[in-house]
């Protein structure tokens, strides 16, 4: 049950200077936290052949940290509600640094896959209190602007994980290879703690809840148990107990719905609230926001592998195909944060068909895998892929949250950010498992080159890719006109 809480008094909005400087903390950390989704992608050939670690583990370095993520998102938020969001916010900015530090000592690849749902669960408590923070400290019209920036920043940091992964193990600064993309957070983060600790406002929320703890930990094993198969699926040989485990998630994710239903009619505070898949508009951008972002960390995985593996290049090479993508981003994310008032469903349909196309070149680029193809037909194929992600990304959680009333804005925007780390999870596991089950069998049945073998992998995940965001496209077209213009 809620119960009152001693709040701040008459709390007055940050502005003007110290408004700039607690922003630019609180997206540097999330910058951050966002671009470690992605940034193992371009370093997995480098911490396979040093750590001797299985694809499967591959894909666990990146799951274990999403799924850390999403299931820390809105129990963090509720934290930060109850304890004071500037205190959360730099206690988790901590503990993600030193869970950065613990990924480059990592001396075994179930030691960092382990450290990585660490770090991972640290930044799934921090991000809820850039919101927190925002909504309850900023003026109107600067929280507007604030979120506008946090949209643009994160469809940057999915992909300056991998462009400056490659950097740094190019760079092999102090011969640390792979190691140096965790070393980097440390400078960031304490930079951001040191500035943080002086500019960022605190703020509670104005009724303290309690945890719905059952609740966290029902959906985190059925999360669990559905991927947990998806991924180790190939090494086991997909055996009856698999099955089994899958079957058992979907039970659970049942039994979490019915269980938070239940919840809400006694009056408690739910992990999701069950008001929210009512809302129509709502639950269809959710299944819009998974298509557009769940594919974007798998897909990096494996064309990381491709490039390095498949073609030879090194990280650094790798690093400067997906420079354009990067380039693409940042030139269309800007004029999709100044049109989204006026076409914000159109921008977002515009950029899921983009990235369609992009992804359909790059089918046709490999498809044979003959030959590796140049730099300049990648290059082509990243741009036009970036120009989607900025045309979209920068406005799509507003598109999504706009039909929802204002009094479940906190708790849309703690679900939304989940089940995109959810969905990021599962595109990993399940693109991820498409593209190494299609490995496997060719490399034990023929002996062409590593271009052709690879390219052969690659080109069985680039349908799935393709038909994601046509879908995602089709969903947000679907989606009434305006719950998917009106902005919060």
């Amino acid at each position: 049950m809620a119960h009152s809480s001693t709040t701040p008094a008459q709390e007055v909005p940050v502005a003007g200077r110290r408004a700039s400087l607690a922003l630019l903390v609180m997206l540097s950390a999330s910058f951050m936290d966002l671009l470690d989704v992605t940034i193992v992608t371009i370093a997995a050939p480098d911490i396979a052949a040093d750590l001797h670690a299985s694809r499967s583990q591959l894909q666990w370095m990146l799951a274990a940290y999403t799924l850390a993520l999403g299931s820390g998102l809105i129990t963090g938020g509720r934290v930060g509600d109850d304890h004071g969001r500037r205190k959360v916010f730099l206690v988790s900015l901590a503990c993600f640094a030193g869970a950065s530090a613990a990924c480059a000592l990592a001396p075994s690849a179930g030691v960092l896959i382990a450290v990585r749902a660490v770090q991972g669960l640290a930044g799934g408590f921090m991000v809820p209190q850039v919101f927190g923070i925002i909504r309850s400290s900023f003026e109107p019209a600067a929280t507007a602007k604030a979120f506008g920036a946090y949209g643009a920043v994160q469809g940057l940091a999915s992909v300056a994980g991998p462009l400056l992964g490659g950097a740094l193990i190019g760079a092999d600064l102090w011969g640390l290879g792979w190691r140096t993309i965790f070393w980097i957070n440390l400078p960031v983060a304490v930079l951001a703690l040191a500035l943080g600790a002086r500019v960022l406002p605190e703020s509670l929320a104005p009724v303290r809840v309690r945890l719905d703890a059952a609740g966290a930990v029902l959906v985190a094993v059925a999360v669990l148990l559905v991927l947990l198969p998806l991924v180790q699926g190939r090494d086991w040989g997909w055996p009856a107990f698999g099955w089994a485990l899958l079957v058992t998630g979907l039970l659970l994710l049942a039994v979490f719905l019915a269980y938070e239903r239940a919840l809400t009619r006694r009056g408690g505070q739910p992990v999701l609230e069950p008001a929210l898949l009512s809302i129509r508009p709502f639950t269809a951008g959710l299944v819009a926001s998974v298509l557009f972002f769940g594919g974007l960390a798998s897909f990096f995985l494996v064309l990381s592998i491709y490039l390095q593996a498949g073609t030879g290049r090194s990280a650094w090479d790798t690093g400067l195909v997906i420079l354009p993508y990067a380039i693409g981003s940042m030139i269309t994310s800007g004029a999709g944060v100044a049109l989204a008032a006026r076409a914000g469903r159109a921008l977002v349909v515009t950029g899921s068909l983009t990235l369609a196309a992009s992804q359909g070149l790059l089918w046709w680029l490999v498809r044979d895998g003959a030959t590796a193809p140049g730099y300049w037909p990648l290059a082509g194929a990243m741009f036009l892929g970036g120009l989607g992600l900025g045309l979209g990304a920068p406005i799509l959680v507003n598109v999504v949250l706009a039909g929802v009333p204002g009094r479940h804005a906190g708790a849309a925007g703690g679900v939304l950010s989940t089940v995109n780390q959810i969905g990021g999870a599962a595109g990993v596991a399940v693109l991820g498992t498409v593209f190494f089950n299609a490995l496997a069998p060719a490399a034990g049945a023929a002996s062409g080159a590593p271009a052709q073998l690879f390219g052969h992998a690659l080109a069985q995940v680039m349908p799935w890719q393709v038909a994601t965001y046509v879908l995602a496209a089709l969903v947000v077209l679907a989606l009434p006109k305006t719950a998917a213009t009106h902005q919060q």
